[in-house]
């Protein structure tokens, strides 16, 4: 069974698909992967966004710097954000895999889906600020042209994260087929679906300036936003800007 990102009219413009299969809730996951009905809104952030957010700084581009720079970061990391069962590491049923002990193969397969996630919020920058329905052929139109650069990315990374539809209290959920490392990742690959149902996937972006590039949830009403801090990125951005053009006119004959 396979979970499209698309209007069912429209299969097309799907951007992500995963594996997913029936069964039942994996009650060694604290992060839930529930997916909740695309037309509602929360006035809060959505724990999905914000997990993926995370996630997606686990490199910092300013300070040089990477939580997931060893198989033993990334099960700290999953751990940490309730990902993986905490506790001691327990062997797999076959006593070949240690549940709870990331592999180099682990490694390269976070490492990927955080590039690919990445390259996909990156490009949330592009509609935003415009109408709606301006909007909305833009994204159709973005769907269209990306759809090979999308299949390339995520998809071809949440490909080897299979997941399986249950239910949690009622409400459909994405939980992973497997246990430890793998069973983590597949979580955020989850997470990736239910953002995209609550509508926070959309608000996700990488900031504009080159030197900070830090992962943010856009909380502004038309989501226009194109700096983590108007603060400081946003000013650096408009003063390099300014001296650019004054440069320029200086230097016009």
């Amino acid at each position: 069974m396979t979970l499209c990102l698309a209007p069912p009219d429209q299969p097309d413009t799907c951007k992500i698909t995963l594996p997913v299969s029936e069964g039942h809730c994996n009650s060694l996951f604290q992060y839930t992967g529930v997916v909740a009905h695309r037309g509602s809104q929360r006035s809060t952030p959505s724990e999905h966004a914000l997990l993926l957010r995370d996630f997606a700084n686990t490199v910092d581009i300013s300070e040089g710097t990477d939580m997931l720079a060893s198989p033993a970061g990334l099960a700290t990391w999953l751990r940490d954000h309730a990902l993986i069962p905490s506790g001691p590491v327990r062997t797999g049923a076959d006593g070949a895999h240690p549940r709870g002990q990331a592999e180099q193969a682990d490694l390269e397969t976070a490492i990927a889906l955080r590039t690919s996630l990445r390259a996909a919020i990156r490009a949330h920058h592009g509609s935003a600020g415009i109408d709606t329905a301006s909007r909305d052929r833009a994204e159709h139109d973005a769907a269209s042209r990306d759809t090979k650069r999308f299949q390339s990315g995520l998809e071809t990374v949440a490909a080897g994260l299979p997941l399986r539809v249950a239910e949690s209290r009622g409400v459909p959920a994405l939980f992973p087929i497997d246990g430890g490392i793998r069973g983590g990742l597949a979580s955020l690959a989850a997470a990736i679906v239910a953002s995209a149902a609550d509508r926070s996937w959309e608000r996700l972006k990488i900031c504009a300036e080159d030197t900070c590039q830090w992962a943010f949830l856009d909380s502004s009403k038309n989501r226009s936003k194109h700096w983590c801090s108007m603060q400081e990125c946003g000013n650096r951005a408009k003063t390099r800007a300014y001296r650019a053009r004054r440069a320029a006119g200086h230097t016009t004959p």
